[in-house]
């Protein structure tokens, strides 16, 4: 058993929590338990100005004033190289086959040369701001003034399963909450009848280590991702089972609820079963209400061109983009889809052969991203949704084997741009070196994107915290982080 739930409680505190909070000079009503069918957060501010609920699922007031409602996070799991896709680096292409002196650190180690894999596209500029992007997004280019590229992102792990939980969660190691259970943490959900966190996969499917990616770790379940699909059944398990009818299973679950609050009264302290009781509400809405958000039949034919679903390649993941932008319309707060898979000819990993990679995994995405940004914007979304896209790490400018096209992984510099949620439009912020090796002007930290993310929905990054194993837990660390102010508009 964990210090914390073995620790005597007090006024459904641990004696840590209570010493803690009075010693600094906190004071306060908690609001706690059930109230009819409607939970409500208990949001409870101590002398340090720092923020803290207790309760899950019930919406809360942000910090300040919000310039987005939702976040669409795109991730391009496997890595895309930063160098063939919206970080030109005209001094590559005269290098490609030459070895030179340059430090590296990836899969194969740190090394300080290597043979320099020249970009294998053009570059055009585009847009009011002249923004160079790759042949590779031809659709994407035409977006750009809308969107904001951070060309100077670093983190600390090149390899795929810790840099993944880095990008998710602000950790290398597993059990922490990630981004979108801090924004459901700090905000709540504003429907009752879908989840506030949707992920959805790749159709080859999902990312090395899987629900770790979209864990709630020491926070209540009910902050956790839920998988869904965007076509057919939308949910897993969401069924009636055979025989059973809705009226049945109503009755079921209300006779469940009145045990489990009746444990709950004596036990005010045990937020996993007031997440429990959530969920299995949650679940019986959702199996009326998720099947809608799935129907396309009301959308356009022109509206389902526009994401390329009218197209073969295209088609799975323009319908996760549509359906994104349709949770958005529903009050769904953060929404994160994935382009690849385990493998890695069916991810973004490209080690041996960078133009099949790159070609495969951005012609299925392109029109698709492009499309839920146009359609965002003329619907007047764009402005309340926050879009992010990127990976976990990019790519080196030089080759991890002797023969082949590819890359190997680059946690010292690569690219990821934002669109809409208040952020400015045709921006660049940021530099790596003259080969795309590591970043070298205005440096930011996967926590610095982290804390743009919150700031753009309101909430204070360094003031959401989450007391847990003595500390007050933030998504971007104890020792805080500020957004990219360069990108506020």
């Amino acid at each position: 058993m964990s210090e914390t739930r073995a620790t005597r409680q007090f006024c459904g505190r641990t004696r840590r929590e209570f010493l803690w909070q009075t010693g600094g000079g906190f004071t306060g009503l908690a609001l706690t338990g059930l109230l009819g069918d409607t939970f409500f957060a208990q949001q409870t501010v101590a002398a340090d100005g720092v923020t803290r609920f207790v309760n899950p699922l019930a919406p809360k007031k942000p910090h300040f004033e919000a310039k987005a409602k939702s976040v669409i996070f795109l991730f391009m799991y496997g890595g895309p190289s930063h160098v063939d896709t919206f970080d030109y680096k005209p001094k590559l292409y005269p290098l490609d086959g030459k070895t030179i002196q340059v430090k590296t650190f990836g899969r194969g180690g740190h090394r300080n040369q290597g043979r320099v894999v020249g970009p294998k596209w053009k570059f055009k500029q585009y847009g009011q701001c002249g923004k160079w992007v790759s042949d590779l997004f031809p659709h994407l280019a035409t977006c750009v003034d809308d969107m904001a590229f951070i060309h100077s992102m670093y983190a600390e792990s090149p390899i795929h399963g810790s840099a993944m939980l880095m990008m998710n969660s602000g950790r290398i190691l597993s059990g922490h909450p990630c981004l979108g259970s801090w924004v459901n943490y700090g905000l709540g959900s504003v429907n009752e009848d879908l989840p506030g966190f949707v992920v959805m996969l790749d159709k080859t499917g999902g990312p090395i280590s899987g629900p770790k990616n979209w864990s709630s770790g020491y926070m209540p379940a009910a902050y956790q991702g839920v998988v869904i699909r965007a076509s057919g059944t939308p949910i897993h398990n969401l069924e009636l089972p055979p025989g059973t009818t809705r009226e049945a299973q109503r009755d079921l679950l209300d006779r469940l609820r009145q045990k489990n609050e009746e444990h709950l009264a004596r036990r005010s302290d045990n937020s996993e079963l007031s997440a429990r009781i959530a969920s299995y509400e949650l679940a019986f809405k959702m199996q009326q209400h998720a099947p809608e958000a799935v129907d396309f039949a009301q959308e356009s034919a022109k509206t389902l061109e526009l994401y390329g679903i009218d197209q073969p390649r295209t088609r799975d993941f323009g319908q996760k983009c549509l359906l994104a932008r349709r949770l958005v319309e529903r009050g769904v707060r953060f929404i994160q889809i994935y382009s690849g898979g385990a493998h890695n000819d069916d991810n973004w990993d490209a080690h041996s052969d960078m133009v099949k990679n790159h070609s495969k995994h951005a012609g299925n995405t392109d029109q698709p991203i492009a499309g839920l940004l146009k359609d965002l914007k003329q619907r007047g979304l764009l402005d309340s949704t926050l879009v992010v896209w990127g990976g976990e790490f990019g790519r080196q400018p030089t080759a991890e084997y002797a023969q082949g096209t590819g890359r190997d992984h680059n946690a010292y510099g690569f690219t990821m741009w934002l669109a809409g949620g208040g952020l400015k439009g045709g921006v660049s912020v940021g530099e790596t070196d003259e080969l795309g090796s590591a970043a070298v002007v205005d440096r930011f930290h996967v926590k610095h994107l982290h804390a743009t993310i919150l700031h753009q929905l309101g909430l204070e990054p360094n003031k959401l915290a989450y007391f847990y194993g003595g500390l007050d837990q933030k998504l971007v660390g104890v020792e805080g982080a500020e957004p990219i102010k360069k990108l506020i508009g």
